[in-house]
Formats: C-alpha cells, structure tokens, sequence
C-alpha cells in the first residue's frame, strides 16, 4: 500500500514537473529552473546578449536569438551544448515560429527587416521590408498573418504568411513593443511602451477596437511602460508585463477591463505559461530574478534568483 502511495505522489510530480529556460542579456548565458521546486539549477555560458528564446515544436531545442554575434543559437535540450546556428541577419532580437515549427521570422531591428528563415535546411528565405525598428513579431494560431509592430514607424504590418506580401499598415500608439494573437486568431493584442496603453486589434479588418490605458494608482506615468503580453488558451485572461511599473497587469479577455495588477520584479519584460496554464513566470530584468505566479488566484508566490538582467523565458513540459 505504502509503495502504491509513493507510486502515485511520483506520478503526480512528473505529471506537473517543467523546466524554465531564461536568458541572461548582461551574463551572456541561459539559466535553467526548476520552478515547482522554485530553485535555479543551473547557468550555462551561450552566446553574447542572449534575448529571444523559444521551444522547437518536438521541445528537443532551444532557439536563442544571441543579439551581437548577430545568430540565432541552436541548442540541445538535453546536453545545454550549441548544435547548431540560424542566419539571423544583424542584431537579432526577438523572433517568432510558424505552427508547424519549420519556419522563423525575425526581427533586425538595425536594418528595418524581418528575416524569414527555414529552419531545416537553416537558409534564408527572404528578408522583408518593415519600419523603423521593427521588434514585436507574431504568427497567427492559423499560419495566415505574419505581424511586425516597428516601434518607431508606430504601426503594425500585416504580412500574407503564404506570399510575403504586406497587405496593410495598421496605425498605433507610439512605441509598439510586443504583439500576440488570441487562441483562435481573431484578435491582436499589442502594447504601446509610451503610451502605456493596450491595443486590441480585430484581425479582420486591421482595426484597433480597444485601447487600454494601463493607469496604476500611486505609479508616475513615466513608469508605466508596457512590453510583452500574453493571453491564455481559454481566453479567459490576458497579462502585460508593466516595465519599470514592476507590475503584470491582468486583464479580463472578455470585458477588456482590468481587474488587477501584480506586483512582481524590477524591470519585469516578458512572460511565459506553465504548460497547463496554472502559472505564470516573468523575467525582471533589474532585480534579476523570475517571478512565478498561480493564475488560479492570481497571486505572487515566489521569485528565483537567475542571473543579471534576466530577458526572455520559454518552459518545457
């Protein structure tokens, strides 16, 4: 009885065990947590000014966009060596996949582009023309839409992901600084870091429908400097990691309102679901720590220590 007890506390432990993946931008390395057991288990030493991370579809690879050797690192998820490299073009920031995993699009916020990349042949398939320094950078869940928000042109551009082709130019609040399409496609959500605002655009016709101030009692408006958002499978709940607010801002997906804020890190930057959508973990870049959230009660239950100026963060199940 005492082994089929200890069988199952195993099993429930596996079945919610993930990883944290973190990259150091002052410490040119990757950290690696454990965030059930709330520890950093490791630092690894990567590439120079590691920003952009994200998974490979079969979750076997890390993709870290390493800013000033001017590549995107591949590496194992296992070992923690690099494999392999991706022709980024210059000063590589933030990217994003398609769903099937087999093509990246990113972000050369020097050269005004966005390159598009094939991932198993790692050629360059095309470089596409953009604003003045493009970053925020999204697929749709249905692979039609390409978007890059170009922070100092103030627009996002919407790109037929089939021909490449820029199809509109949708005006927004100065500074875009992050952009992510709702579960079933048919909503953008994009933050303004000057405006301090939140956008939501109908991916139908282009248009904003809403615009958020994100207006925090007892912070000065300099502070309120919005960048990476993220909104739930259910669609239930979206989060907007504040800047030097130090805030994830929560908002009802729904109504549009927002219900709270959350007081996280210094400098918090972008943030990552567990696989289950339980918790939250954001990067706070000056405080250099992660903050982990539940998202079933909304509350702040532990930050880790990671390294200097934690940026971006991806989680393996």
């Amino acid at each position: 009885m005492r082994i089929l007890f200890i069988a199952i506390l195993l099993l429930s432990f596996f079945a919610h065990a993930e990883t944290v993946y973190v990259t150091l931008e002052k410490d040119n390395a990757l950290a690696v947590v454990d965030p059930i057991a709330g520890t950093l288990i490791k630092t690894v030493a990567i590439g120079q000014r590691p920003r952009g991370i994200a998974l490979s579809k079969d979750q076997k690879q890390l993709y870290v966009a390493v800013s000033d050797d001017d590549t995107i690192q591949i590496i194992d998820t296992q070992t923690l060596k690099v494999t392999g490299k991706l022709p980024s073009g210059e000063d590589p920031e933030t990217f994003a996949l398609n769903p099937a995993g087999d093509k990246m699009y990113v972000s050369n916020e020097d050269d005004n582009q966005v390159t598009v990349i094939d991932i198993p042949s790692a050629k360059v398939l095309a470089r596409l023309t953009v604003g003045v320094e493009p970053e925020g950078i999204a697929v749709s869940p249905g692979n039609q839409w390409l978007i890059s928000a170009s922070e100092t042109t103030n627009m996002i551009h919407w790109f037929d992901i089939d021909s490449l082709t820029n199809v509109h130019n949708t005006l927004v609040d100065p500074r875009p600084r992050a952009a992510s399409f709702t579960a079933d496609g048919g909503q953008l959500w994009v933050t303004s870091e000057i405006a301090g605002t939140l956008m939501i655009l109908d991916t139908k016709t282009k248009d904003i429908i809403k615009t958020i101030p994100l207006q925090i009692k007892g912070v000065t408006k300099d502070k309120i400097q919005p960048v990476g958002v993220v909104i739930d499978k259910a669609m239930r709940w979206g989060y907007v990691a504040m800047g030097p607010a130090n805030r994830v801002a929560v908002i009802n997906a729904k109504t549009f309102e927002v219900e709270k804020f959350l007081l996280v890190g210094e400098r918090v930057w972008n943030l990552a679901f567990s696989p289950d959508q339980k918790r939250l973990y954001t990067t706070n870049g000056r405080s250099s720590d992660i903050s982990i959230i539940n998202l079933e009660d909304h509350q702040v239950v532990k930050s880790v220590k990671v390294g200097r100026y934690p940026w971006g963060v991806a989680v393996k199940p």
